[in-house]
C-alpha cells in the first residue's frame, strides 16, 4: 500500500484504473464516466434556491432533471479522493496563488479569480456545446470508439498544449 503515498503515481497505473472504473460504470449502472452534467445540475439546484420551482419548467433542466445521481456522487467522491490522496501523500498545502502562476502573472489574487472564471466559463460553454466534457468524450466516449469523441479528444489536446505555449512561454 506504499503506492497511497506517493505524490505523482505511475500513469499507466492511473490509465489502468480508470479503465477499469469506466468497465464497471458500464456493468453497473449502464452509464458513461463523465462530469459535466453534474455541473450544469448543481447550477439548477443553486438557481432553484433563487427562483424556486420556475427553473424545472426550464427545457434543459426537464431534459436532465435536477436530481442527486451517481454521477453526482463521482464529483464528490473526485474532490474527497483528491483531498485523501493529498493528505496521504504529505502533499497538501493551503495556496492562495500557486508558485508557476505566480512566476507567470505574478501574485495578484484578482487576476487569477478572474482568468479562472472566465477559462471556467469557456469550459464550461465548450462542454455543453460538444454535449460531454474531456471525462465525457476522452475517457468513455473513446473507449465506446466514438468519432465524435475522439475529435473532441484530440482537440482538448491541441487546444491544451496552444494554451500551455501561450501562458507559459
Amino acid at each position: 500500500m506504499e503506492f497511497l503515498t506517493q505524490v505523482r503515481w505511475s500513469p499507466y497505473a492511473v490509465g489502468v484504473g480508470i479503465g477499469i472504473l469506466s468497465w464497471l460504470s458500464f456493468l453497473i449502472s449502464r452509464q458513461p464516466i463523465a462530469c459535466s452534467t453534474t455541473f450544469a445540475r448543481i447550477s439548477g439546484m443553486i438557481e432553484r434556491w433563487f427562483r424556486g420551482k420556475k427553473v424545472d419548467a426550464k427545457p434543459y433542466y426537464r431534459k436532465i432533471t435536477l436530481v442527486v445521481d451517481w454521477q453526482w456522487m463521482l464529483v464528490t467522491g473526485v474532490v474527497i479522493g483528491s483531498l485523501i490522496s493529498a493528505l496521504l501523500s504529505g502533499d497538501f498545502q493551503w495556496q492562495w496563488v500557486p508558485s508557476l502562476w505566480e512566476t507567470a502573472f505574478g501574485g495578484d489574487p484578482v487576476l487569477r479569480v478572474a482568468v479562472a472564471l472566465i477559462g471556467g466559463i469557456c469550459i464550461g460553454f465548450g462542454a455543453r456545446w460538444a454535449d460531454g466534457c474531456t471525462s465525457g468524450h476522452g475517457i468513455s466516449g473513446t473507449l465506446q470508439l466514438a468519432v465524435s469523441s475522439w475529435i473532441s479528444a484530440i482537440c482538448f489536446f491541441i487546444g491544451g498544449i496552444l494554451t500551455a505555449h501561450m501562458i507559459f512561454n
